[in-house]
């Protein structure tokens, strides 16, 4: 009976987890998979500048003045000689620190603050909370992130603070909306009932729950970031000691109206395609992520 029992246990199919249904979900999304397979083409340019084994030359004079497209400079050089194809790759790695460091640090912070507003939903923790949120939001987006990084100048790390101060209200709303829904579920009542701290119950049990969340907020702040990155450089109040799309296309204002379009085109055409590509793998993660549709 004892044998009958296992073998009848071993036929038995495996229950899949919600995280394996959601993976085998967005492998099954065609343009998911190709928009995921081009950003991890402009990662992988990112890594490899990050390594100094491409565009190691994105700052130095290569010619005495604008030189137009030819083999040895595919995009041609800007005003200065400098091989716009090597400064546009150069900006690959720019975006990707300025968009991971923002999403990553914003996620975090929006996700723990977001925790402990729902668990205290009702209370005074939750009304301070709602009270920074709403103080935050009334100032137009870029009119505050200018002041931030206005004040902050001199301050390497004053976007990527003014873009978080800003960024992580929205993912902390979120989660502070799944939060209350999921306190009042049983495993959070039995922990309560055996006595496991508050703390632990928000961050061990609340958090993780909210997983799903967590990251495609992570992947829209990505796409955000680049985008305030480029706006914020255009204004000169952004990338410094450095180059990125946003001040190429700052240099390109002035040799547009000259009939001089390449520098935009490339900074532009970079700058739109990671762009476009990561907003469809953010919509597919997140059909490929509702617990509704994951069954």
């Amino acid at each position: 009976m004892a044998i009958g029992g296992k073998k009848l246990l071993r036929e038995l199919p495996k229950r899949e987890s919600l995280w394996m249904k959601a993976f085998f979900k967005f492998r099954q999304d065609k343009l998911g998979m190709a928009s995921l397979v081009i950003v991890m083409v402009y990662f992988i340019i990112a890594i490899l500048v990050w390594g100094g084994l491409i565009a190691t030359q994105w700052d130095e004079l290569l010619t005495n003045g604008r030189m137009p497209p030819s083999l040895e400079h595919w995009f041609g050089t800007n005003i200065n000689g400098q091989d716009i194809f090597q400064r546009v790759i150069f900006s690959t790695k720019t975006a990707f620190e300025v968009g991971l460091v923002v999403a990553i640090i914003s996620s975090l912070l929006g996700a723990a603050s977001g925790a402990v507003s729902g668990f205290y939903s009702g209370g005074w923790i939750d009304e301070l909370f709602l009270w920074v949120f709403g103080c935050l939001e009334c100032i137009p987006f870029y009119l505050f992130v200018a002041a931030v990084a206005f004040a902050l100048q001199d301050n390497p790390f004053a976007m990527h603070i003014a873009m978080i101060s800003t960024f992580w209200t929205g993912t902390a709303r979120l989660v502070r909306g799944e939060v209350i829904k999921l306190k009042n579920y049983e495993f959070i009542e039995a922990a309560r009932a055996i006595g496991v701290p508050r703390i632990k119950i928000i961050f061990r049990h609340l958090i993780p729950n909210t997983t799903h969340i967590i990251l495609v907020q992570a992947s829209l702040l990505f796409v955000t970031a680049i985008k305030s990155e480029v706006v914020l450089s255009f204004l000169g109040l952004g990338v410094k000691n450095g180059i990125s799309w946003g001040l190429m296309i700052s240099e390109a204002s002035s040799e547009v109206a000259s009939g001089i379009f390449e520098n935009f085109l490339a900074a532009s055409g970079f700058m739109f395609v990671l762009v476009l590509a990561f907003n469809m793998f953010s919509d597919s993660l997140q059909d490929a992520l509702d617990p509704k549709k994951v069954q």
